[in-house]
C-alpha cells in the first residue's frame, strides 16, 4: 500500500475508534471523579445569518429554555386581550353617569386606570414583534367573558342601583373570562413578556373578582 494511503487509512481508523468509544462511554468516568458523560452532541440551528452550533445535550436544553421566541398562542392572546380590555373600558366608562354607588364608581375608575395602560403595553409588544398577525378561528365576540351587544345595550339603559348590580354581574363574568384567557396563555405561550402580562392579569383581576362579589 502506498505510504500516503496507509496514513489516510490509519487516520480514518483512529477517528472511527474515537467516535465508537465516545458513543459507548455513557457510564461514570472513573478518572473524572465519577462524573457522568455529558452525553451526545446536538446540532443547534443558528439564527438567520448565523451558522449552526454543536452543543452538548445539556447546553442545548438550556438554550431551548432561554428561547422565548413568541409563538401563535402569544400573538393570539395579546390580540384578543386588547379587544377584551377594550370592552371593559366601554363598560367602566358608563359608570360615572349611571352608577349610584360611590364604591362601584371607584371600582370602575380603578379598572379603567389599570387596563388602559395594559392595552398600550400589548400594542407595543405586538409592534415590536412584527405587528398583529391574522388569527384564524378566533371570534372576538365569543371570547370568554365578553358581554353581548344586547347586554351592553341593557347596561347603557340602566341607571342607579339597577346599573350597579348589572355592572357587577357583567364585570365579574368579564374578569373571569380574562383570567381563563391568561391561564391559557401561560400554558401554551412561550414569550416571557406575555407570560408576565398574563400573570398580572390573573393577579389583579382575581383580586377584583373577590371585591366585586362582596359588593354584590
Amino acid at each position: 500500500m502506498h505510504p500516503d494511503c496507509r496514513r489516510t487509512y490509519a487516520l480514518a481508523t483512529l477517528v472511527t475508534a474515537v467516535l465508537v468509544l465516545g458513543g459507548c462511554d455513557s457510564g461514570p468516568d472513573a478518572d473524572a471523579g465519577g462524573e457522568a458523560s455529558p452525553g451526545p452532541s446536538v446540532i443547534a440551528p443558528g439564527k438567520p445569518g448565523e451558522s449552526a452550533a454543536t452543543l452538548s445535550a445539556k447546553d442545548a436544553a438550556e438554550r431551548r429554555a432561554d428561547d422565548d421566541t413568541p409563538n401563535s398562542a402569544d400573538f393570539a392572546y395579546t390580540q384578543m386581550m386588547i379587544e377584551h380590555h377594550g370592552q371593559a373600558l366601554t363598560m367602566t366608562g358608563l359608570a360615572p353617569e349611571r352608577a349610584s354607588s360611590a364604591e362601584v364608581k371607584r371600582l370602575a375608575s380603578r379598572i379603567g386606570a389599570a387596563q388602559k395602560p395594559e392595552i398600550g403595553a400589548m400594542k407595543r409588544w405586538l409592534k415590536s414583534h412584527g405587528g398583529p398577525r391574522e388569527q384564524h378561528g378566533h371570534d372576538h365576540a365569543t371570547m370568554p367573558g365578553m358581554a353581548s351587544e344586547a347586554q351592553l345595550r341593557q347596561l347603557r339603559a340602566a341607571r342607579g342601583e339597577t346599573f350597579d348590580q348589572l355592572f357587577l354581574k357583567l364585570m365579574i363574568t368579564h374578569h373571569s373570562g380574562a383570567v381563563t384567557m391568561a391561564a391559557d396563555a401561560l400554558s401554551e405561550g412561550n414569550n416571557i413578556q406575555v407570560e408576565e402580562m398574563a400573570n398580572d392579569v390573573i393577579a389583579q383581576q382575581t383580586s377584583e373578582i373577590g371585591r366585586m362579589r362582596k359588593m354584590g
